[in-house]
């Protein structure tokens, strides 16, 4: 699938893995909205890029077809990018007895697996209205964001890796039902990324988490993301696919 002339959607597409894969599909010719709650970062980067930028909630149904909306005046949708997520450890039972809240929980959840679906239902209901690109009948393709924490969850990640795993478990059943109007949907498992989470870390730490890595003994980068993330949306064979990205990495238990 050529991205050029296209429009395409990314949430979370203000920093991070979002931004890198936004900056990749312009430089592909595609026209980008960003979706995020970052208003400052998502305006710069829609402005650097020729693009959009909607200030959404991926939870929320009605925000989140505004967004559609922008990616359809810009011309046919046909990539979906998800990489809005959050992430906040807490033990199922604190050191001191206390248990897990159950409200973190669901606002994990419901930001990661949720939204991540609601983007998708919204986005794809639109790609389903636009003309083949090719014999084979494709309108588009949408790329999802998990995590090795979906595989190797470690101490403090109960809701992420919940959240997680959710996103790879639902991967295969979305294709098979988006194959009937020639959609693709593949998923990426990162490791360990150099994005601003990491940003606020000691230096020693920082080659700490680069050295647990396989090889090569670094932190992955951004643009390493938006690369993969481009050749699974243009790959016409790549489908229903959950990836490791992650340099080999095994995550240990904390």
């Amino acid at each position: 699938m050529d991205l050029a002339g296209v429009s395409a959607i990314v949430t979370g597409g203000a920093s991070g893995l979002g931004a890198a894969t936004v900056r990749r599909l312009a430089a592909e010719g595609a026209r980008v909205v960003i979706v995020d709650l970052a208003d400052d970062k998502g305006e710069a980067v829609a402005a650097e890029v020729d693009g959009a930028y909607v200030h959404a909630d991926v939870t929320d149904a009605d925000q989140v077809a505004v967004a559609v909306a922008a990616a359809v005046e810009m011309g046919p949708l046909r990539a979906l990018v998800n990489c809005a997520g959050i992430g906040p450890p807490a033990r199922t039972l604190s050191r001191d007895g206390t248990p897990h809240d159950l409200g973190h929980y669901e606002t994990v959840i419901r930001v990661n697996l949720t939204g991540t679906f609601n983007c998708i239902r919204l986005a794809a209901a639109e790609m389903a209205k636009t003309e083949p690109v090719d014999p084979d009948g494709s309108r588009g393709a949408i790329v999802n964001t998990a995590s090795v924490a979906a595989f190797d969850g470690q101490i403090g990640q109960a809701a992420y890796s919940a959240s997680k795993a959710g996103i790879v478990g639902m991967t295969l059943p979305i294709a098979r039902d988006l194959a009937s109007v020639g959609i693709r949907v593949n998923t990426i498992a990162p490791g360990i990324i150099d994005t601003p989470l990491l940003a606020g870390l000691p230096e020693p730490a920082r080659q700490s988490l680069g050295g647990q890595v396989l090889f090569p003994r670094r932190l992955g980068r951004p643009d390493e993301y938006a690369e993969l993330a481009c050749l699974l949306l243009t790959h016409d064979y790549m489908n229903a696919e959950t990836i490791r990205m992650d340099g080999g990495i095994r995550m240990q238990p904390k």
